[in-house]
Order: structure tokens, then sequence, then C-alpha cells
């Protein structure tokens, strides 16, 4: 809170980390004396990277390069506790040659869920392997999100299972800076 607290905003690059700030900062601060309105006035500063450039800079669009079908992930945190769901479609929908291709069942988590990969890998294993075939059904050949632990689960299955699907994070894509010469594009 200390850290964070002058600035006018604060731009997170992970929906679960926004919704760590966001919603749960106000709650576990409530009955300290000297922190519960600074948290609060703190999560009110506090948006994932697409909801600030689409709700607060106003952006409608991006000069993106991506060239390619591409999916785009809801992990639960943008989804539930940052309602994030239009803001990055819009952008991804705005770059020329972006073909955004939605997945079955977006709003199903992909099995991550912070330690619970862990705790139940077997329930994980199941979830992703679902997610992974929905996205590979969608004709998509790229994957990106806005959530590092959704990344990091997704990228890895796909790479377990050998699946040529590409996966970035979305400040990646946006930023035509995918940084593979190549990736992204359709042959």
């Amino acid at each position: 809170v200390d850290v964070f607290y002058d600035y006018d905003y604060v731009v997170v690059p992970s929906g679960s980390c926004a919704g760590l700030i966001r919603r749960h900062y106000p709650d576990v601060l409530k009955d300290d004396a000297m922190y519960a309105s600074r948290a609060v006035e703190l999560a009110n500063q506090c948006y994932e990277l697409t909801s600030f450039l689409v709700d607060v800079l106003g952006f409608s669009q991006v000069s993106g390069n991506f060239r390619g079908k591409l999916a785009w992930h809801d992990s639960c945190s943008c989804l539930r506790e940052m309602q994030v769901f239009e803001q990055p479609r819009q952008l991804l929908r705005s770059i020329p040659g972006c073909e955004l291709m939605e997945i079955k069942d977006h709003d199903t988590c992909c099995g991550f869920g912070g330690t619970f990969c862990v705790k139940c890998p077997e329930i994980s294993t199941r979830m992703v392997d679902d997610k992974i075939n929905a996205i590979v059904a969608s004709g998509a050949n790229t994957l990106a999100a806005a959530d590092l632990g959704c990344l990091l689960n997704i990228a890895g299955r796909l790479s377990r299972q050998n699946i040529p699907v590409k996966v970035f994070h979305v400040a990646e894509v946006l930023a035509g800076r995918i940084g593979i010469p190549g990736v992204g594009e359709e042959s």
C-alpha cells in the first residue's frame, strides 16, 4: 500500500495480481486503523492492463502487427474479480490481420489456480487438457491471456503434448512485439 499509494494508477499485467490488490487488500486490511481507507483508495486505482487501456485511456484499437488466428483465454481472476471480458477482445480485434477465435467454455478455469495444480494435479491436468482441446478446436494457432499463471500452465501442457500453439501475454501481442519472427503468422 505504501509503495503504490501516491500514484494515480496502478496498472497490473496479470489479472490475479490485480484482483488481489483490488478485491482482497481492502478486506484483509479492513480492521487496520492506518491502512483500511488507504487500501480501498489503492484498490480503486488498480487496473488490469487491457481494462486500463480501454476503460481509462479510451483506446479502442491498437496498431499491432499480428497475423493469424488467435484465441483469448479468460482467466478466472480477470473475468470474475476484475470484470474484464470485452476489453482484450476489442483491442485484439482491432489488430489488422488478427482473427480472434472464441474458445468453447471460455469462462472455465484452466486448472492452474495457484496451488490447486500442485494439490490436485490429476484434476488440474484434466482441466487444462479440456482447455487445450477447446483451443485446438477453435482453429487458433496462437493463444493470448493476461494471467501469468494461466499462461505458464497452458503453455507447459501444450509443450508436453507437442501441440503447435504459441502462447503469449496479451501485452506482447498488443505491442506487436511477440519476439519470434514468423510466430503467429499463417503460412
